[in-house]
């Protein structure tokens, strides 16, 4: 269990830990995990200044720049100055197991030496808790000053909170509720369903063939319709249609032109397809679904409990995917008086990330001394 050393070192640049082998929640079992982080800053001699903020859905480790060039995903809450100062405090970001950015998932190499495709376990974010926390404990870390993230990052933050109580001082959960809902599931298999019915998946095991880059796509179309709002798609698309293309000039069904809102879609599931592995999509979309921080730990109040940490809970107020209402049930049954603090957007639950700089000043003062 070491880090390996010949990544490249610096702010934002990211780094590989082996954390060994990783007895799952479903019963599965991946030997040698790798995680694939990135650090922003200095650790402190008692390891006390140390931040964890956790990414959403497809989201990567690059939470801000640091000694890269590349933009952050979430540079309006991390960096030089930011809330999550980075002069100050030690930050770090992982990638969720099951991912496609350095840690281990259905891409990478078994102990067969083949790709794990459809053989890859089920990982819950229970077991992504379980393998950040060795993590953390090979960085000397021992406890964070605080864990941050939003949607299904915040579902991990939520987690770390109540699995490991006497290492969080200090839990953001923005944008989730404290289980995936029904509706939300049915979303979810959708998506999943979509990547597993592409004619070149072959069960997850299409890796040297062609990839099955339209189910991908479809996934993301479905998924980003949540991220956004009816007012925000009215707003920006309305009924217009995508220039040259008429919706209304066809001989035939299959010829007709598109509406703008299409082609947004359209460009939505070809940006993801470049950059994201289908098979890590439905591995992390099935993590998502197992969250529910009560499962066998009791009623929400009991689950909650457990938890010691300050807590700082966040809605948007157009999102209609966690609805601002399960935020609020998730602050009415945390220990202590806890506030849910509100992004005014109309863009929908993508405002957890595009608007996050309206909650700056809170965001600082619960993470002042």
């Amino acid at each position: 269990m070491t880090i390996s050393r010949t990544a490249a070192p610096g702010n934002g640049v990211v780094r590989y830990a082996s954390i060994g082998g990783l007895e799952l929640e479903a019963g599965g079992y991946l030997p040698d995990v790798t995680l694939g982080y990135e650090t922003w800053g200095t650790l402190n001699a008692d390891g006390s200044n140390a931040v964890l903020i956790e990414h959403a859905l497809t989201g990567s480790t690059h939470v801000t720049r640091g000694d890269s060039e590349e933009p952050g995903w979430w540079e309006q809450l991390a960096g030089p100055g930011a809330p999550v100062d980075t002069d100050r405090f030690f930050v770090v970001s992982i990638n969720i197991v099951g991912g496609c950015y350095g840690s281990t998932g259905p891409s990478s190499v078994a102990p067969d030496g083949k790709p794990w495709g459809s053989r890859f376990p089920l990982v819950t974010l229970r077991d992504t808790t379980a393998a950040e926390a060795r993590l953390a404990d090979q960085l000397g870390i021992p406890g964070w000053y605080a864990v941050l993230g939003g949607s299904m990052g915040g579902a991990r933050a939520l987690e770390w909170a109540v699995t490991y109580p006497e290492r969080v001082q200090r839990c953001a959960v923005i944008s989730i509720g404290a289980a995936s809902t029904a509706e939300q599931i049915a979303f979810a298999q959708a998506q999943t369903l979509a990547i597993r019915q592409d004619a070149n998946f072959n069960d997850g095991d299409y890796y040297g063939g062609p990839l099955p880059e339209d189910g991908l796509a479809l996934a993301r179309r479905i998924a980003h319709i949540t991220y956004r709002s009816a007012e925000e798609f009215d707003g920006r698309f309305g009924r217009s249609a995508q220039h040259p293309e008429s919706p209304f000039q066809a001989a035939a069904l299959g010829e007709r032109g598109r509406y703008q809102v299409e082609s947004y879609l359209d460009h939505q599931g070809q940006k993801l397809v470049r950059r994201f592995d289908a098979n890590s999509y439905i591995a992390i979309t099935d993590a998502l679904m197992s969250h529910d921080v009560c499962r066998g730990r009791g009623s929400l109040n009991e689950a909650l409990g457990r938890a010691t940490a300050r807590f700082f809970v966040a809605a948007v107020d157009s999102d209609r995917l966690y609805f601002p209402s399960q935020s609020r049930e998730l602050a009415d049954a945390l220990p202590g008086d806890v506030d849910v603090h509100v992004i005014e957007a109309p863009i929908g639950h993508d405002g957890f990330l595009t608007e996050i700089g309206q909650l700056g000043v809170q965001l600082r003062r619960h993470l002042a001394d």
